[in-house]
């Protein structure tokens, strides 16, 4: 199983936990991340099964993979907004073996956002799809859908808040740093453009695709 894009990789070290047999490759460019994801790895007893590089995951040369994650990563293969997904679907057709699974973890929208919203998200209109046209981009590509699963509205609150969290503790911790208001500004930032822009307008789905 590889994770392009993995982050902290936590969905790749939580499928190798519940399942024994699976090996794993995780590539991501940063750096801070990919050190968590090796120290939880080392915690949780499986730095013998997984390996966890800090690299361009675009530029990744593996093939006849067996399962592929691209979570929330698909912006990695580089273009424009509009290819982001398309760019990242072919990468995987060519990494995958015969019959290998893409878990591809992507917005899309749940109505079309204002004016207004998209230039305080700010993601460009042309970047995401309703979720029928993400399925039938999947098909274009040459997958098929195994399964479909949206993220729930508490999944989606729950991560967000959670992505705040980190900056609203660090201010805590560090009220006199000069780095404050800037860290501030970027908490309220996110924190408005999650509750009046995207929240009930940008979804996230994961879908789980074959080739064929």
């Amino acid at each position: 199983m590889v994770d392009l894009g993995c982050g902290w990789a936590e969905l790749l070290l939580r499928t190798l936990a519940a399942e024994p047999t699976v090996t794993g490759q995780g590539v991501d460019v940063d750096v801070a991340a990919i050190e968590h994801g090796r120290a939880n790895a080392h915690a949780r007893g499986l730095a013998d099964r997984v390996v966890l590089d800090v690299g361009d995951a675009a530029t990744w040369s593996g093939s006849g993979v067996d399962v592929l994650i691209v979570n929330g990563a698909s912006h990695v293969w580089g273009g424009e907004p509009a290819e982001h997904t398309t760019n990242a679907l072919a990468a995987g057709r060519a990494l995958l073996r015969s019959d290998g699974r893409l878990l591809l973890g992507e917005g899309f929208w749940q109505r079309e956002p204002t004016q207004a919203q998209l230039q305080a998200m700010p993601i460009p209109l042309e970047q995401y799809r309703a979720l029928p046209d993400l399925v039938d981009l999947a098909i274009e590509c040459g997958y098929r859908l195994l399964a479909l699963s949206p993220a729930s509205r508490s999944e989606w609150d729950e991560f967000q808040s959670q992505h705040g969290l980190g900056w609203e503790r660090w201010l805590l911790a560090n009220p006199g740093s000069p780095h404050a208001d800037e860290i501030r500004a970027r908490a309220d930032a996110h924190r408005s453009a999650w509750l009046w822009c995207w929240r009930d307008v940008l979804g996230f789905a994961y879908l789980t695709l074959v080739v064929p």
